[in-house]
């Protein structure tokens, strides 16, 4: 997975779910949606699409992804040791004619970025790939995005609001954390962490590159410190489910402090884009839906979500009280919503050139520069999407 969108895998309880019969390699699951076989007045992907598409993700199932799991019909197969789940493609209750298979990623490929999987495996159709990313290896791994689930970055960084009452902004933070000689603690890497430093937003003194995806540091900082995180998971888990802390975080955004990447971006190889456009013109509708139907009635596909996290066993512990909350985070916190008009999933040019612009020269200068005259165009279509979908 790429660093500048790292899970933290907090192991704070076990997650229980019902109804899973797991052989060595494969089971069924509780559906997402249910609906009978592909019908007239349904979307049919049949002849268009491959007869299964198969979707790379970039971590452990979430309500992040939510999404992707809503699109699988009834009785979805599980392959416990792939980490990955397969089941009929559905759009509105009905069979699209097709198969889906969603893979895991983080831990299922060794940690690797999503864009060298998707190159490495080209039965791939779509992957998730943020922004940064695919500035940082468009000369190598070039990718184009097609749909944006989510319009704005979860990615935050939390502080403890008892020892930083004053604190309002990272910004603020930063200045607190020099008198107190605390840190944000963050994965080594992150590419807006070089934005926030390069920025003078988070000076690099005040910063800690050794965060490892668990409480510890924090807790045993007692406040002192602050540290990276996601918007949709920690400040529920911290105060919920860390016991050794168990009380409120606060944070701000990273995409609030003016690096506004699409994260997760749904993706597809530059090359493959001419050739997939058929499929995709029917497909990202379907994806359009899916979203705006995951995020209204979360609750049975936030089901399957915990069921698959249970089955993969890989140390990533998610429950349903995360799950909802990360719906309820998403909509408040407006990460997913229809952006700037009426429909679910569009990008914009400026927003992309911007992060060019940021990223460029941090990537240059850590030996991994962007495609040379890289523009914004490179990097996005909106053409597959349907303007009538949205929230």
């Amino acid at each position: 997975m790429h660093k500048t969108a790292v899970r933290s895998a907090i192991a704070v309880g076990m997650v229980f779910a019902a109804g899973i019969a797991l052989t060595a390699c494969s089971s069924s699951a509780t559906p997402a949606s249910t609906g009978s076989a592909a019908a007239a007045g349904g979307v049919d992907l049949s002849g268009i699409c491959p007869a299964t598409v198969k979707i790379q993700t970039d971590w452990n199932p979430e309500a992040d992804h939510g999404h992707l799991y809503q699109l699988l019909g009834p009785n979805p197969v599980i392959n416990s040791d792939q980490k990955s789940v397969t089941g009929d493609l559905y759009a509105k209750g009905k069979s699209t004619g097709v198969k889906v298979e969603i893979l895991s990623g983080g831990p299922a490929i060794g940690y690797q970025t999503v864009s060298s999987e998707l190159y490495k495996d080209k039965s791939i159709m779509l992957a998730y790939v943020s922004t940064d990313e695919a500035v940082q290896l468009s000369a190598t791994l070039p990718t184009t995005a097609v749909f944006a689930e989510n319009d704005i970055s979860p990615q935050m960084v939390m502080w403890d609001p008892a020892t930083y009452p004053k604190v309002k902004t990272i910004k603020d933070l930063a200045a607190a954390l020099k008198s107190t000689g605390g840190v944000v603690r963050y994965f080594n890497g992150a590419a807006y962490m070089g934005y926030l430093q390069g920025s003078g937003i988070l000076p690099a003194a005040q910063t800690d590159g050794s965060y490892d995806g668990t409480p510890a540091k924090f807790v045993t900082a007692k406040g002192k410190d602050g540290q990276q995180g996601f918007a949709t998971a920690e400040p529920y888990i911290y105060g919920n489910e860390v016991s050794a802390w168990n009380k409120p975080v606060n944070f701000q955004l990273i995409n609030d402090t003016g690096y506004p990447i699409y994260p997760e971006a749904m993706s597809v190889r530059t090359a493959d884009l001419s050739k997939d456009s058929a499929c995709l013109k029917k497909l990202v509708p379907v994806l359009q839906q899916a979203d705006v139907d995951y995020i209204s009635s979360p609750t049975k596909t936030n089901t399957l979500i915990t069921q698959l996290v249970t089955a993969y066993n890989n140390g990533w512990v998610y429950d349903d009280n995360v799950a909802n909350y990360a719906v309820k985070e998403m909509k408040k916190l407006k990460i997913a919503t229809n952006g700037d008009n009426a429909y679910v999933g569009d990008m914009t040019e400026a927003r992309i050139q911007k992060v060019i612009d940021i990223d460029t020269p941090l990537f240059t200068k850590t030996g991994s520069a962007p495609k040379s005259g890289l523009k914004a165009t490179d990097l996005f279509t909106n053409e597959f999407l349907d303007t009538t979908i949205g929230f």
